[in-house]
């Protein structure tokens, strides 16, 4: 067969190791167009060439082999093409992550410990709140707090209560060592609404706290738990007890992260005494 290629030559044509060749055979995404029954060599068309060029390049993207068989094997250009764009954006959304991974270690090396984040003691009274509370897991907490919020948040609005507060949330222990944990989404009020689907009506504990006030998105709160952490410890005052943080500023306030801002209190000992 002069007009095909050995799997040897066409791996050299196309950068693909035979293994890969082999392993995309398997798949059915790239099939030879000759295969010997009695040894199993695999012989490919020169035109089979380029479609290997583009397999390749798309693995260099990281896109799925599941996605490069959709492409290549797509009914239509509109379709191909739709693939190819839902890649792309996960690649921005990627990039993204990185380039926040990479400002946040710089600044960390820049700045390891920032000690003047200003910390005061408070004591936070029970309160009666309307509340979603749920056992969640540390990956997906982010995108649960946002629904629990806009639930509790909907539910004293259809009720025509007006907040007594800024929304609130509490941390059990274990979302952090155990990575899946209690957490409780909470809006102080009085009165309390009607119990609406997953909000139900509770009374915050009281709480002394060691707060301060993380600005921007959650990317590196982090720090802010970290200052908290090394003051306490430093003050002999750390106490068991979940993290609480308070809302001032959020998704719902401005689109504009870098005017967020969360408070973020670290359970104490009471420091002082109460009237």
């Amino acid at each position: 067969m002069t007009s095909t290629l050995p799997i040897g030559d066409f791996s050299r044509a196309t950068f693909l190791s035979v293994k890969m060749l082999r392993h995309y055979h398997e798949l059915g995404l790239l099939e030879p167009v000759d295969v010997d029954v009695d040894s199993g060599y695999r012989r490919y068309a020169a035109e089979q060439i380029v479609t290997a060029q583009i397999i390749r390049r798309f693995r260099d993207l990281d896109m799925p082999l599941q996605d490069i068989q959709s492409v290549l094997h797509a009914p239509d250009v509109e379709t191909r093409n739709q693939v190819i764009a839902n890649h792309l954006a996960r690649l921005e959304s990627n990039l993204a992550r990185t380039q926040d991974a990479v400002a946040s270690l710089r600044g960390l090396l820049d700045r390891p410990q920032d000690t003047s984040v200003p910390i005061d003691h408070r004591h936070v009274a029970a309160t009666p709140a309307a509340a979603i509370t749920d056992i969640v897991d540390a990956d997906h907490v982010v995108a649960w707090y946002r629904g629990a919020m806009g639930e509790v948040t909907a539910t004293l609005s259809a009720q025509d209560i007006t907040p007594a507060g800024p929304l609130g949330g509490i941390y059990e222990t274990e979302l952090f060592t155990e990575k899946r944990g209690r957490v409780t989404i909470f809006l102080a009020c009085d009165p309390l609404p009607q119990p609406v689907g997953r909000v139900s009506t509770t009374i915050i504990p009281p709480a002394e706290l060691a707060m301060t006030v993380h600005l921007g998105t959650n990317t590196e709160v982090d720090r802010t738990y970290g200052a908290l952490a090394a003051y306490v410890t430093q003050h002999e005052l750390a106490a068991a007890g979940p993290i609480r943080e308070y809302y001032l500023v959020g998704p719902s306030d401005t689109r504009d992260e870098s005017l967020w801002r969360t408070e973020v209190g670290w359970p104490i000992f009471q420091t002082r005494p109460r009237p």
